[in-house]
């Protein structure tokens, strides 16, 4: 009760740091003379640093107002702070790229929102975050437990057995912000639940509608036994799922096709198949006439519809199903079980291999990507663009001034190499979330390449690479004048010089696809 009551206090301070301009909104505007306040008075905020002109800002205001507006029911606040207005207090809680999303526990205990970007997993997300890593099931709340959201997890365990006890609360801290757990110490609620303790229960709206753990009670086996039974037996791949099908650490199996009653025929067919490989291969489908541009990505005709591919979301290795075949479970649960043998090669997309290195920036290729990137002794700066990417066309000329820092000099050459790779025309052994990225791949730690997210300038460019690499190379940048992204045009002007990068979205996928 005195949570609720603080959460309405709160609110009611909330006429004293907004405009009048902002009544209608469920989206709190704040600047530098009201944020402080604001966080300071409430227990949990999600906050977005965005910029009028950001076109993935825009495309998120709508959704943010949505979650707002049912977050609002739960005393859960959402603000927004305009970073051309308060540049100063962007650069404070370092936000680097528009649209920035930070969850505020207090000043002190600031994250970075890990969700999609669209209402539904914005509300789910910040639900999560406002319990505690493990409620308390009671015999009262349990049915309203079971369905706060798409996936619960109920663990049923003697209060005595402080082992199991500990290990799912652990579980719990490090899966909080993807699923929503609780707890009960109560045998005669898990007998209820036709269970026993210990236990653990998994309960979700879709597929057989709940799991139940039986493995060894240690950590890593519940983690990963967690995340195969939330998995639909056969999902579907868009925008609010794709990440999380990449990150799975299993390959993934696409369906093509073009109706959504083929796609839930070929679903029904392809359960078997699911069931048979569950925890091995991820099996969804995925609207062709939407996202059918995909298909390219996978090395399919993107034009030839029903169809199927695997991509190996560790490797990228990509396993595309003869397009002159038809697509059915009988072939198809065959090229599957090929496919884990380990008898079917992966097909490697790639441009030809360039006669000649004209420019600074070393071309790489799928065929030459393993000599000039990994093996060799050398710090490799890669940039993965697409063609399309307006933010890898605005890069581009710094870009090359970068290289010719390290290629002019023939000791730095020796040392450094600064490459791109089309990354929408060649395979790639990384997993790429949006254009342009930037790795750094150090001599002697090539299995291990850092992200670059940084202001896109030569000289953080270069001190990333001195800082990072493994020779220590510093080079003399000369000072740059502030430019503008190429793609986008500010309606206000911004104090900041130099204007933190937007990332265009899905790898090898334009950003109105995938």
């Amino acid at each position: 009760m005195k949570y609720l009551a603080h959460w309405a206090l709160s609110l009611l301070s909330v006429a004293t740091t907004t405009s009048a301009s902002d009544e209608e909104s469920n989206v709190y505007s704040l600047n530098k003379d009201t944020f402080t306040n604001f966080i300071r008075e409430h227990d949990l905020v999600l906050a977005e640093f965005f910029a009028p002109w950001c076109g993935h800002c825009k495309a998120l205001a709508p959704e943010y107002e949505q979650a707002a507006t049912e977050l609002k029911e739960k005393n859960i606040a959402l603000v927004k702070v305009d970073c051309t207005e308060e540049a100063d207090l962007c650069k404070d809680y370092g936000v680097e790229g528009y649209p920035t999303l930070k969850v505020f526990r207090g000043l002190d205990s600031v994250k970075a929102y890990q969700g999609v970007r669209k209402s539904a997993a914005i509300v789910s997300y910040m639900i999560k975050q406002s319990l505690p890593a493990v409620s308390t099931a009671t015999q009262e709340n349990l049915e309203e437990l079971k369905t706060m959201d798409k996936i619960v997890i109920i663990a049923y365990l003697s209060s005595e057995d402080k082992t199991s006890n500990q290990t799912f609360t652990t579980v719990a801290e490090s899966q909080r912000d993807s699923y929503l757990f609780a707890g009960s110490n109560d045998a005669a609620l898990a007998k209820t639940e036709d269970t026993k303790q210990p236990s653990i229960v998994l309960y979700k709206d879709f597929d057989e509608k709940k799991s139940v753990f039986d493995g060894d009670f240690e950590e890593e086996t519940i983690t990963n036994w967690i995340k195969t039974a939330s998995t639909p037996l056969v999902g579907e791949v868009g925008p609010e799922t794709y990440s999380g099908y990449m990150s799975a650490g299993i390959p993934l199996a696409y369906i093509f096709a073009e109706t959504e009653e083929e796609r839930q025929q070929l679903a029904i067919d392809f359960k078997p198949i699911a069931e048979k490989h569950r925890g091995k291969v991820n099996i969804a489908t995925i609207d062709a006439k939407s996202f059918g541009a995909h298909a390219g990505n996978l090395n399919l005709d993107p034009e030839k519809f029903p169809c199927f591919a695997i991509q190996d979301t560790v490797t990228n290795a990509k396993y595309p199903y003869d397009q002159s075949k038809e697509v059915n479970a009988k072939d198809i649960a065959q090229f599957v079980q090929d496919v884990i043998d380990g008898k079917v090669e992966a097909s490697i997309k790639s441009e030809p291999i360039p006669d000649t290195q004209d420019g600074p920036v070393t071309v790489v290729v799928a065929h030459t990507y393993q000599d000039l990137v990994i093996n060799n002794d050398k710090d490799v700066l890669l940039e993965f663009y697409a063609p399309w990417c307006g933010h890898c066309k605005a890069l581009a000329p710094k870009y090359e001034e970068l290289a010719k820092l390290y290629a002019d000099n023939p000791d730095f050459a020796s040392k450094v190499t600064i490459a791109k790779v089309d990354a929408t025309a060649n395979d790639v052994p990384q997993s790429i979330q949006g254009f342009p990225t930037i790795k750094l791949f150090p001599a002697g730690s090539k299995d291990s390449p850092i992200e670059y997210s940084g202001s896109r300038t030569i000289e953080d460019l270069a001190e990333f690479i001195k800082e990072q690499g493994t020779h220590k190379i510093e080079v003399v940048v000369e000072a740059e004048e502030p430019k503008e992204d190429a793609d986008e045009a500010p309606t206000s002007s911004s104090s900041s010089s130099e204007k933190p990068a937007e990332t265009d979205a899905q790898p090898s996928v334009k950003h109105d696809e995938l």
